[in-house]
């Protein structure tokens, strides 16, 4: 009967994953990332897209919160159980935003 050795043990824990140090110049890849789309985000304020403006709004936030988590959280590096729970939650929150725009846009239906 052979002992596992402790690095055996935890690569076959679901929630393990390898240290990574992410360089500085990610990091601000992503920063000034995230400003150009906190100013589109502004742009498309001043554009007048009637019933979308919401969905380029949310869809704009949704783009720079993939951006945080994946990056400034970690997720990237992280391992397979970590990504399901983030991926069912942004499923989730799809489909609550779904529903909510639906119930919206219901409301005033002949008046546009």
């Amino acid at each position: 009967m052979s002992q596992l050795t402790e690095k055996e043990i935890l690569d076959t824990e679901p929630t393990h994953h390898s240290e990574h140090i992410v360089s500085p110049r990610v990091y601000g890849i992503i920063f000034a990332t995230l400003l150009v789309l906190t100013g589109t985000t502004v742009g498309a304020s001043y554009v007048d897209l009637y019933a979308f403006n919401v969905v380029v709004a949310l869809a704009i936030a949704c783009l720079k919160a993939v951006l945080v988590i994946l990056f400034f959280m970690h997720v990237k590096y992280s391992s397979r159980l970590t990504k399901l729970t983030v991926a069912a939650g942004f499923f989730t929150f799809f489909v609550l935003i779904t529903m909510a725009l639906t119930d919206y846009i219901s409301r005033a239906w002949g008046m546009w």
